[in-house]
């Protein structure tokens, strides 16, 4: 039987699983050039329909520490998310989030005082090198701006998990969540206004379907188990998990789009698996009961 921790463990990981089958709906799904269309629709009816069901709004400090948490874990990473999404080929994009648990160890250990152990520097480092293998074999001109947009996504949420862990959550993480979704999806909506406009054309029912998938299945669900996480499992940890989205990716370029997939490529595959595994043994924290008693 799974112990409390590995259940938790398991199912954080399938936030990160489900984020990297985003880059596959968007080539697939989603229509041409509307990255901002496509964060607003995947964040805004996620949140209002998480508000709907918690019927909780928050109060006194975390009316703006949501907004800033909402901006760096939704709007900036989602606008980010879905410029590197459109510019690169499929797993790319996600391939550069491999610095993401190097980012938030180092900022876990100034902020939140958790220990930056050897282990845990050269499971990031490996995880670095084996998403460099997967990168390096990718079949695709890479894009400058989609490498920037790549790269500022990860520091966002890196940035975003950290503030989440340290600040804590006063609420069950289907509350926290409804708000962060809300904040950062209105911020994309006026950005999206102000930079795309409305589409000019109707929007087709694969496109619907596309949408629809992101924001129920790979925001709504995928969040609340993500930050649920966060608040029970050391920063750092939750970080390693995040390597799990660019090996979705590329295995689902390789088996769904036809991209190729080379020996180096699966040898990146262990190399990133073996650093989440690390990390993750490295960790053994006891669960928090005040965190057990909010999550129920």
């Amino acid at each position: 039987m799974l112990s409390k921790r590995s259940l938790l463990i398991l199912t954080t990981a399938l936030a990160p699983m489900l984020w990297g089958t985003t880059y596959l709906t968007t080539t697939m799904f989603l229509p041409e050039d509307r990255p901002l269309l496509a964060a607003t629709l995947r964040a805004l009816p996620a949140g209002l329909l998480l508000l709907a069901v918690c019927r909780q709004l928050p109060s006194g400090s975390w009316w703006w520490k949501s907004w800033v948490l909402g901006i760096l874990n939704i709007g900036a990473f989602f606008a980010l998310l879905f410029i590197a999404a459109y510019r690169l080929p499929g797993g790319v994009a996600a391939i550069v989030g491999g610095i993401q648990p190097l980012v938030v160890a180092l900022l876990a250990s100034k902020f939140l005082h958790e220990r930056l152990t050897v282990r845990v520097v050269v499971a990031g480092l490996t995880g670095v090198f084996g998403v460099a293998l997967i990168t390096l074999q990718a079949q695709a001109r890479l894009d400058a701006v989609g490498v920037l947009a790549a790269l500022g996504g990860t520091l966002s949420m890196a940035t975003g998990i950290v503030l989440s862990k340290k600040w804590g959550q006063p609420a069950p993480p289907l509350t926290t969540t409804a708000w962060q979704l809300i904040a950062g999806g209105l911020a994309l909506l006026v950005v999206m206004l102000f930079c795309e406009g409305f589409p000019s054309t109707a929007l087709t029912a694969s496109n619907l379907g596309g949408y629809a998938y992101l924001s129920l299945v790979g925001t709504a669900f995928a969040y609340v188990v993500w930050f649920r996480g966060i608040s029970k499992l050391p920063a750092s940890t939750t970080a390693f998990l995040g390597l799990l989205s660019p090996v979705v990716a590329i295995m689902l370029g390789w088996a769904v789009a036809g991209e190729s997939f080379t020996p180096l490529q699966l040898l990146g595959v262990v190399l990133v698996l073996g650093s989440i595994t690390s990390a993750i043994i490295a960790k053994k924290p006891k669960i928090p009961v005040e965190c057990e008693a909010l999550a129920r």
